[in-house]
């Protein structure tokens, strides 16, 4: 048998029925099912998210992160032409200047406008549609990036995510068929412990815990901590190259709080388990820990961990489901291995999981 070129993206590519994937999350968080992939053994077992707390050990610690989905997804008009206008929020520059990218009819050029459609209104027929206050938040072209982004200055000013909260809607992944985040979006979107605002793609593995799931694992010993990872819009876009060598990884900035790398430190001395929860966890302790010593660490990675990947800090994984040649799921393979990963999604498939964001979820042991 000839062994696969990992190195070439066909090689993580698999079939995946449509109906597999989750529109709408579980009626419970922790409803959500669980795959145990134990990599000592290659064998595979099935349960759900609230078995958790059985399977981990007193002395583990989970490392989640607390990154909050920010109401990033615009729409809008051009002010001069009227043509309509939708895009994403990235992140604020100095200034009070924003940095965006969108899609419109024609070419965008500097010193033109945006005007911004509260996103409740959006879809509404321009009868329905309410009449633009003259305080209506505008967006000035400023300056184009040379990947196509830009930088743009609105004319209110104030806190970007004040603004946001009142223009802006959830930035849902495109495969769950909604623009405008609805009620229960707005709720299971986020995750239970998020409250550090920046992020333009939730961490979906930590979806799945509930307050009572937390609870549960801290009276088995289990003990917790937090990293930033703000999921940047890298997160949707495919690899582009056929090669992986090629590919030029999306950067994201993160932190590792002292009061968390003492956690992990501690946890490992003590000869328990560092268990990170979602491949944003995964880049971001190990990004801080390729740094050296593991300390209070913030910064912006493009880390691509890959099979042979030498792990320093993580050793077990909670993640969803990922897309069909994705970075993510060449992580997953660089911590179970190629042949099990393609193994667990050929089960997963079989077995009817649901995947993606609003899916299931897999634990590597």
């Amino acid at each position: 048998m000839v062994s696969p070129d990992l190195d070439d993206i066909s090689s993580w590519q698999y079939d995946l029925p449509a109906e597999l994937i989750a529109s709408r999350p579980a009626a419970k968080r922790d409803d959500s099912r669980l795959m145990i992939v134990r990599c000592d053994s290659g064998h595979i077992e099935h349960g759900k998210i609230r078995d958790l707390p059985d399977l981990l050990s007193a002395g583990d610690l989970l490392v989640f992160n607390n990154t909050k989905v920010l109401p990033a997804r615009l729409f809008g008009f051009r002010t001069s032409t009227q043509g309509q206008w939708e895009g994403l929020f990235l992140e604020q520059l100095a200034a009070e200047h924003w940095k965006i990218t969108g899609q419109t009819r024609g070419k965008l050029t500097v010193g033109e406008s945006l005007t911004l459609i509260p996103a409740h209104e959006v879809g509404l027929s321009p009868s329905d549609q309410l009449p633009q206050p003259d305080g209506a938040l505008q967006l000035k072209l400023v300056e184009r990036f040379a990947d196509g982004t830009w930088r743009v200055l609105p004319n209110q000013p104030g806190n970007a995510v004040q603004l946001l909260e009142q223009f802006g809607t959830l930035p849902l992944p495109p495969y769950i068929g909604r623009k405008i985040a609805d009620a229960e979006d707005k709720t299971r979107y986020q995750t239970v412990f998020a409250n550090e605002p920046g992020a333009i793609a939730a961490p979906t593995a930590g979806l799945h815990f509930t307050p009572e799931l937390l609870q549960r694992c801290a009276e088995h010993g289990i003990n917790s901590s937090e990293v930033t990872l703000h999921v940047g819009i890298g997160t949707f876009r495919p690899v582009s190259s056929q090669r992986l060598s090629d590919h030029e990884m999306h950067a994201e900035w993160g932190r590792v709080p002292p009061e968390c790398a003492s956690s992990i430190t501690a946890a490992r001395a003590a000869g328990g388990k560092v268990v990170a929860v979602g491949t944003t966890c995964v880049r971001t302790i190990e990004a801080a820990a390729g740094q050296g010593t593991l300390a209070d660490w913030h910064g912006s990675t493009d880390l691509f961990i890959k099979p042979g990947f030498d792990f320093n800090v993580t050793d077990q994984l909670l993640t969803n489901f990922h897309l069909p040649g994705s970075t993510l799921i060449v992580l997953v393979a660089s911590m179970a291995g190629y042949d099990l990963t393609m193994e667990a999604y050929r089960q997963a498939v079989s077995e009817k999981y649901r995947f993606y964001s609003y899916g299931d979820a897999m634990l590597i042991l």
